[in-house]
């Protein structure tokens, strides 16, 4: 079985919205939503990803832009670049709006059905591992706080901080799509206001001078595998907030109302990030914030990062569980986001009391690139070629659908990844692997540029099979 695709609609109270509703379990998961419940508007994502991006996690890579070696003005330049990266995933929303289905359905057409499996599974496994790291960020920021009010040492309130963390972030994800767009415009309103306090505290004390020696080719390249690694981390999520919008939504506006949002919450927290790391020692960028802060502020900055960890953190837990249903897991949407659920608890507290968190975080985000970059590459190529049109009742039919193709392999698509994956892994640097091209380069990692060489590819082998309808 190759996914739940034929779960029922749940009735709502609404006729527009259909069974999405808030605080009612969404009884959609990846199969088409029906044009009758199609609602909302392109403004609806301005916040989604607004909200979402609110995330502690780009303080920490603008401080990390700033350790590689970067000026001020240098590392501020990545993040603005990074964030420009949102109106390529916010565009990619496109692919929802015309099929009503998720993005790992979708990309059925650019692999095969069979062949989209593995893809799934390493994009399930990556997008875990960035729910645990947001997870961990907040459990951390929310043991700081207890011990604020006097709870600290041993195990029992950092076991506390991540029950609750974890308890936020599932609820939400459990009732579905409608709740987790409402929490997140409501969280942006608050959150919004305290990181741009925040920003105000930070900002006017940041080194603007030059460094001693200009940095060379590994920090300015590492530097933008740690800032892209989040916006890439997003490519096989848009469909999954854009499948209800009604099929009139233009990609002007998903384009603009999606990427402003990412963009300015991003960029805003990432200057923070490198403003801060310019003034203080950031090896543990929670402190290091806090430190920078007046004493009055810091419960409301520790809850600043709770906030913004759990808001990340719904989405991304939301979108693997359809993740799930794609990769063939015979159940609905809300009882298969019990399994990643799981998973990611377990690996939080991995992270939390077996390993040195801060020295994970680089290193998972150094490789993330590796994955997402090519895959996003295809994925991409794969739209523009078909112009975003697809057989949406092929993209769940099978071995009777256009995109079987070869025993439900794409051979085009699949050699379009791996040759992308294979130049990122070589020219790949971060703590847990070094490509054998790194070293003549000068120590630069072009990972990045994995997602060009499998676009490239999968637009040359492509062109006749990967064609808009009635062409």
């Amino acid at each position: 079985m190759l996914g739940n695709d034929t779960a029922p609609a749940r009735a709502g109270a609404d006729g527009d919205a259909g069974g999405d509703q808030v605080f009612q379990v969404e009884g959609h998961g990846i199969d088409p939503i029906p044009d009758g419940e199609r609602h909302g508007g392109a403004k609806d994502l301005f916040w989604l990803w607004f909200g979402s991006n609110l995330t502690f996690t780009y303080v920490i890579n603008g401080a990390l832009a700033v350790a590689f070696g970067l000026s001020f003005w240098q590392a501020t330049a990545v993040v603005v670049i990074g964030g420009l990266s949102f109106f390529a995933i916010s565009a990619a929303g496109l692919s929802g709006v015309r099929t009503g289905t998720a993005t790992l359905v979708i990309s059925r057409a650019a692999f095969g059905v069979r062949g989209n499996w593995p893809a799934g599974l390493l994009n399930w496994v990556v997008s875990i591992g960035y729910t645990i790291v947001n997870t961990v960020v907040g459990a951390l920021a929310l043991e700081a706080f207890l011990a604020e009010l006097g709870w600290s040492g041993g195990h029992l309130p950092r076991a506390l901080a991540l029950a609750v963390t974890l308890t936020l972030t599932f609820a939400v994800a459990l009732w579905g799509h409608a709740t987790v767009q409402w929490a997140e415009r409501w969280a942006a309103y608050a959150l919004a206001l305290g990181f741009a306090a925040l920003l105000l505290f930070v900002l006017p004390g940041a080194d603007t001078t030059a460094p001693a020696a200009a940095p060379g080719a590994s920090a300015w390249s590492l530097a933008f595998v740690v800032m892209l690694a989040g916006p890439f981390s997003y490519v096989p999520m848009p469909a999954d907030y854009t499948r209800y919008l009604p099929r009139t939504t233009s990609l002007k506006a998903l384009t603009w109302s999606g990427g402003l949002g990412g963009l300015v919450s991003s960029v805003a927290l990432g200057v923070a990030g490198v403003a801060a790391a310019t003034q203080t020692d950031m090896t543990d960028a929670v402190a290091g914030t806090s430190a920078l802060l007046p004493g009055w502020f810091q419960p409301l900055f520790l809850a600043l990062v709770l906030g913004g960890s759990v808001t990340n953190s719904i989405i991304t837990l939301y979108s693997s569980s359809l993740n799930l249903q794609v990769l063939g897991i015979p159940w609905s949407r809300a009882r298969a986001i019990v399994i990643s659920a799981i998973v990611t608890a377990a690996g939080s507290l991995g992270a939390l009391f077996l390993t040195d968190f801060t020295t994970s975080l680089l290193s998972f985000l150094s490789l993330l690139i590796i994955v997402f970059a090519p895959w996003g590459g295809v994925f991409l190529a794969d739209m523009v070629l078909r112009r975003c049109t697809y057989d949406s009742a092929a993209l769940h039919a099978g071995a009777d659908g256009a995109y079987w193709y070869r025993g439900g392999w794409h051979p085009a698509g699949l050699t379009a990844l791996l040759a992308g994956m294979v130049f990122a892994a070589v020219t790949c640097d971060s703590a847990l692997w070094t490509g054998p091209l790194v070293a003549p380069l000068g120590g630069a990692d072009l990972s990045l540029l994995g997602a060009v060489v499998s676009a490239a590819v999968h637009l040359l082998l492509a062109r006749r099979t990967a064609r808009p309808l009635g062409t």
